[in-house]
């Protein structure tokens, strides 16, 4: 959407969100700023890089992974019908959400495809850290691909990809331990349990939330379904990366409070693929109002070629139902740590004693911010000491 629109936006409209997610409404929009500046500069960084025989070698192997996954997730669900291409009304869409990120027309599944078309990176400096964690963050959680549990995530199967780059040299980042997690067809996140948000099993559960680690060519895979809307928010899937951080081998989590937090984002998805996921089972029951894309407070329609958050995706089959299968390439700076960012929020932990609520953040009741002190970014990508706004 466009930027005077945003500023329509009032701070009780802020407010809508899960209890926690409240941000003032002008540091909201320096933000945006601040986001839209980084973007364009990392975006800068990476056209001088990406023509480096390396980052062209990374290229065409990514190219080939997401080709051959395509083929690989038809093959295990026994799908031997034509990819669906999922029509839509370019008029009726924003500017940036127009340009077609479903990619399932183009597939054609013989030698002839033109793969690099189909599944070419799309390398992008989006996700900036100037967009929050959410107040539903939960360190700890389980390293694993598949964060599909037995019970609360019935939906439409998503297989993502997310490979992450450096933005100064086009390398991918190796190493790098990844989370996710996003509301489950009904708008309910696992794990916490306060007004607004009580999951089933309350603390204890990690339905739709997981960690894994980036390998030699920056890339994590999670098996996970589409996330369901709630009041206040745009559909949405979290994502926040650690760098140096060390594993607790008496649970296979992150041990807390080592590394740094590299990247915190979220990734956004086409109002048009939302619309045809909640006319399916159970997202039909989730009784939530729905906030769009041009509606979401972190502008999510000012999106461009610098920053664009929405994932390419396209249909393993001729019906939704078949599942998708969606990827993005994010670039990040890092050297930046935004550990101590006013939007790095832990509102509880899960150890080997199952979960609990941290009673230090501001999202769940209490004073502090959950370890997240206050600070803001600086041009560079890295946080300076400056006060930002309250989280």
């Amino acid at each position: 959407m466009h930027f005077s629109k945003f500023l329509a936006l009032t701070t009780a409209t802020l407010a809508y969100a899960h209890p926690g997610e409240k941000h003032d409404a002008h540091a909201v929009k320096r933000e945006i700023h601040l986001r839209d500046a980084l973007a364009a500069r990392a975006q800068q960084s990476v056209g001088v890089c990406s023509q480096t025989q390396e980052a062209k070698q990374l290229q065409q192997r990514t190219i080939n992974r997401r080709a051959n996954t395509a083929h690989e997730l038809r093959s295990k669900r026994g799908i031997t019908a034509t990819p669906y291409k999922f029509r839509r009304n370019l008029a009726a869409l924003e500017k940036w959400e127009a340009i077609n990120h479903n990619k399932t027309g183009l597939l054609e599944l013989s030698p002839s495809s033109h793969e690099a078309e189909i599944f070419g990176a799309n390398t992008s400096a989006i996700l900036t850290p100037t967009i929050t964690d959410g107040p539903y963050y939960v360190w700890g959680e389980v390293i694993r691909q598949n964060v599909i549990e037995e019970s609360y995530c019935d939906g439409i199967d998503v297989f993502l990809e997310v490979q992450y780059i450096d933005v100064n040299t086009c390398r991918p980042v190796q190493g790098a331990f990844v989370d996710i997690w996003n509301a489950n067809a009904t708008g309910v996140y696992s794990g916490i349990s306060t007004s607004g948000n009580y999951a089933a099993d309350g603390w204890d559960s990690t339905y739709l939330r997981g960690i894994q680690e980036t390998d030699s060519d920056g890339v994590v895979t999670f098996s996970t379904i589409f996330p369901g809307h709630y009041d206040g928010r745009a559909t949405h899937t979290h994502l926040l990366t650690h760098l140096n951080s060390t594993i607790n081998r008496n649970n296979g989590t992150l041990e807390v409070g080592t590394g740094s937090v590299a990247h915190i984002g979220q990734l956004f998805w086409n109002e048009v693929l939302r619309t045809a996921v909640e006319d399916t089972y159970p997202y039909t029951t989730n009784t939530q109002d729905v906030t769009s894309n041009a509606d979401d407070m972190w502008s999510v329609e000012q999106a461009s070629s610098a920053y664009d958050p929405f994932p390419e995706f396209l249909y393993l089959g001729d019906s939704i139902q078949d599942g998708l299968f969606a990827w993005i390439q994010i670039g990040i700076n890092t050297t930046a740590d935004y550990t101590d960012n006013s939007y790095y929020s832990i509102a509880a932990y899960y150890d080997e004693d199952g979960g609990h609520e941290n009673e230090d953040s501001a999202a769940m009741g209490g004073g502090g911010s959950g370890g997240a002190p206050s600070g803001s970014m600086s041009m560079s990508g890295v946080p300076s000491a400056s006060a930002s706004a309250s989280a």
